[in-house]
């Protein structure tokens, strides 16, 4: 269900599912992967909910953020 952010039109990981993704499901096993690794699920509107409780239960889900968010990514810092 991995699925890539950098298509030029996402589709959510859904299976089944070919709405375009507005979702950005950041999650990790902490029994195979380092901590700061993340794997990403893209989810529409209408399966975002559905994934994210499926990562949830199992403490894989670690952040929820927009396409355009992950996308752009975290502000650069100021320096002083």
């Amino acid at each position: 269900m991995d699925a890539p952010v950098s298509d030029e039109n996402p589709i959510c990981s859904a299976k089944g599912c070919r709405v375009d993704a507005v979702w950005v499901l950041a999650w990790n096993n902490p029994k195979i992967h380092t901590p700061d690794r993340r794997k990403t699920w893209l989810a529409c509107d209408e399966h975002r909910e559905h994934l994210s409780q499926f990562l949830g239960v199992r403490g894989f889900l670690k952040d929820v953020v927009t396409l355009e968010e992950w996308e752009t990514g975290p502000p650069p810092t100021a320096t002083s």
